[in-house]
């Protein structure tokens, strides 16, 4: 598992902004130009005409240090600062919490031994009391349990990250090396997150923390900071990207595909941090682990 801005979008150009670590020119183009080679180009968004290309020589805006993009002309996805630590905690906070009735109704359908034990437990009801409005009262009941431990157990994964890495974000992903914290700005306002962890036992980096507010999504941006980490990625020479997520909604894993990553496998074993493993959470939290994997080159 794998926390106010404007309620209008006029655009959703993606303006990328400089890498974590600076390359020397050429080489850093060319490996640039390599990664957007590898996966196709965002959809282009409805709005006013593109501006004409700049002049031979003229400096490119949206570089490290530069104006970026006009207010209201697009999203900008460049590195985090500290400024941003609280909204970047909103947009996670609140992309977990629509987790818990995702993973509490939806994802019971990816749990038939799970179903199979609820109808037993309704038939079982209506042996002992022969009585169908209390059979039917089971479902709903269980339901019910669910959403509770699926609450409880989401929202002390959300203690445990906001007390963690989320806690500081410029220390935790931007001051390691290999590391980086990214957000989609939009009109001077944080509306998408994403990180890159680096793992040197193996040579990758880990995507993870992505979210973009409710509001602004089904526009490109989640795609456009997936992309992002892709390029860092290249740029850093790591061998290849992973991830992992316990999203139920179909469209997550169709982005991750989209963006180039194979489907590693699943699990129905995971320990989500928070889990207490008792009983009754056994019986009414269940979370499948998909792991992601992007190969960029063979080791």
């Amino acid at each position: 598992m794998h926390c106010g801005p404007p309620d209008m979008v006029c655009e959703t150009k993606i303006v990328a902004a400089e890498d974590h670590e600076a390359l020397p020119g050429a080489r850093k183009d060319a490996l640039l130009a390599a990664a957007g080679a590898m996966w196709p180009p965002l959809p282009a968004a409805p709005g006013p005409a593109a501006a004409p290309p700049p002049a031979p020589g003229a400096q490119p805006r949206g570089r490290a240090g530069g104006a970026g993009p006009p207010e209201g002309r697009g999203v900008c996805i460049r590195e985090f600062r500290a400024a941003e630590q609280e909204a970047a905690r909103r947009i996670f906070y609140d992309g977990i919490l629509e987790r818990i009735p995702n993973t509490a109704f939806r994802g019971l359908r990816q749990h038939p031994r799970t179903q199979l034990l609820y109808a037993l437990l309704a038939a079982l009801c209506f042996a002992v009391t022969r009585s169908l409005v209390l059979t039917c009262l089971v479902p709903a009941g269980l339901l019910a349990l669910r959403y509770y431990y699926s609450r409880k157990v989401i929202l002390a994964y959300l203690e445990c990250a906001l007390h963690t890495d989320m806690a500081d974000i410029e220390q935790y992903y931007m001051k390691p090396p290999g590391s980086c914290f990214w957000v989609a700005v939009l009109d001077g306002n944080v509306v998408g997150i994403v990180a890159a962890r680096a793992h040197e036992e193996d040579n990758t980096v880990e995507l993870l923390r992505m979210s973009v507010d409710s509001r602004f999504r089904g526009k490109g941006i989640a795609k456009a900071l997936g992309r992002k980490v892709l390029e860092f990625a290249v740029v850093q020479n790591y061998s290849a990207v992973v991830l992992g997520t316990t999203a139920v909604k179909v469209a997550a894993h169709k982005l991750y595909e989209s963006l180039g990553f194979r489907h590693m496998g699943a699990s129905d074993h995971y320990v989500l941090p928070g889990m207490t493993l008792s009983l009754a959470e056994r019986l009414f939290f269940q979370v499948r682990y998909h792991r992601y994997r992007l190969q960029l080159r063979e080791e």
